[in-house]
């Protein structure tokens, strides 16, 4: 299978900062309850303007990471995996089935109460995190199942992003969404126009995202807007996009991710914590993430191909999509994003925080281990 530069890029970036991320949790959780405790959370909520610092990376920061995320979907579409329908199916029927099916697994348990509004948690994937550990698995891994998780990864965000969108947007100012879309569609203008240079588009980016944050909708949805509206061209390396995804891999996998994990992993972990693990909306959340998603992704991906709507990479076998689907329920990222937007109470965000935690762990050692037994060494 012919694989890009770019994609290479994106996956070396994306592995190592998963091994960030772990590095950043870790050491959040131990300063969180160390005795340098109140000083590092003060850090978070140190007020800068009229937010406080996590704010500023959560609404802030996030939506570089989802200009990259928007940036990588577009290349997808136009010359990725994505490009071709036959291929492009199988990823779309997994990264559908593992939304639906983890959100229905977590209705199940919470339909009616006040916490029915974390039904998206369970539904995203964490790429760096996923990608991250497929790696450790080094030459045994065929180039076709990097691309099967990440393609199936960067739809899953997208759904997650729609998802936010739709279900997690409060009280809409429609004068500023007006606006922020008016600029949205000025860009597409230059676009069409042919307008190559970067600055125009990131300078009403920024303006753009001033108003979206202050519509209702959650300003990170600027970010891909904005992907989509920056020229693609014919992709190559001098193309308007793919200069500004290859200056985005590293700021994004080192910076801008261990940042947010270092925020938003800072939980205070009391004497009985692991009652947190007990409630309705914990175990939907554990339910969805390590049932939910290998269930949701293997039983659509199968039914796309026996139905002759999408096929199966020659060098791809369903115990291999098995260990992939298993890796899919590695929420962190995104699953904490969305629990930021899902709850106001700090009980239930920490708690489900943990949860999240706790099974994206689990999800990536059954995943890691089937994988292993499943995939043959290249060196054997």
């Amino acid at each position: 299978m012919k694989i890009t530069k770019l994609f290479k890029d994106f996956f070396e970036s994306e592995r190592a900062g998963g091994f960030v991320l772990i590095a950043c949790t870790i050491l959040s959780l131990l300063l969180t309850n160390s005795f340098l405790s109140e000083q590092y959370l003060h850090l978070w909520h140190y007020q800068i303007g009229n937010h406080s610092f996590e704010h500023w990376i959560n609404d802030g920061l996030m939506t570089i990471f989802f200009l990259l995320i928007g940036l990588e979907l577009e290349r997808e579409v136009y010359a990725g995996e994505l490009s071709n329908l036959k291929n492009a199916l199988l990823p779309i029927f997994a990264a559908v089935g593992g939304m639906l099916v983890p959100a229905g697994l977590y209705l199940f348990l919470n339909y009616g109460m006040d916490t029915q509004s974390g039904a998206g948690i369970p539904m995203a994937t964490d790429i760096a995190f996923a990608l991250g550990i497929l790696s450790l698995l080094g030459n045994r891994v065929p180039v076709s199942l990097k691309v099967f998780l990440t393609a199936l990864a960067v739809i899953d965000d997208l759904g997650a992003i729609l998802i936010i969108a739709l279900f997690y947007s409060k009280g809409l100012v429609w004068s500023n969404l007006i606006i922020a879309l008016g600029i949205f569609a000025f860009l597409l203008v230059l676009n069409r126009l042919k307008v190559r240079n970067l600055i125009p588009y990131l300078v009403c980016g920024v303006i753009m995202w001033y108003f979206m944050l202050n519509s209702g909708v959650h300003a990170t949805i600027t970010g891909v807007l904005l992907a989509f509206a920056i020229p693609f061209g014919n992709g190559d390396e001098k193309s308007t996009s793919f200069i500004l995804q290859h200056f985005l891999h590293k700021p994004v996998a080192f910076v801008i991710l261990p940042l947010f994990a270092l925020a938003n992993t800072a939980i205070v972990l009391n004497s009985d914590w692991h009652y947190a693990l007990s409630h309705h909306y914990t175990l939907g959340i554990a339910l969805g993430l390590i049932v939910g998603k290998p269930l949701g992704i293997m039983l659509l991906s199968y039914i796309a191909v026996k139905l002759k709507i999408s096929r199966l990479p020659s060098d791809l076998n369903w115990k291999s999509v098995l260990g992939v689907s298993f890796l899919g329920g590695i929420g962190f990222t995104m699953s904490i994003f969305i629990t930021l937007l899902a709850f106001s109470d700090g009980e239930h965000i920490d708690n489900a925080k943990i949860m999240i935690l706790v099974s994206s762990l689990v999800a990536a050692v059954i995943g890691l281990l089937y994988l292993k037994t499943v995939l043959k060494s290249k060196n054997a």
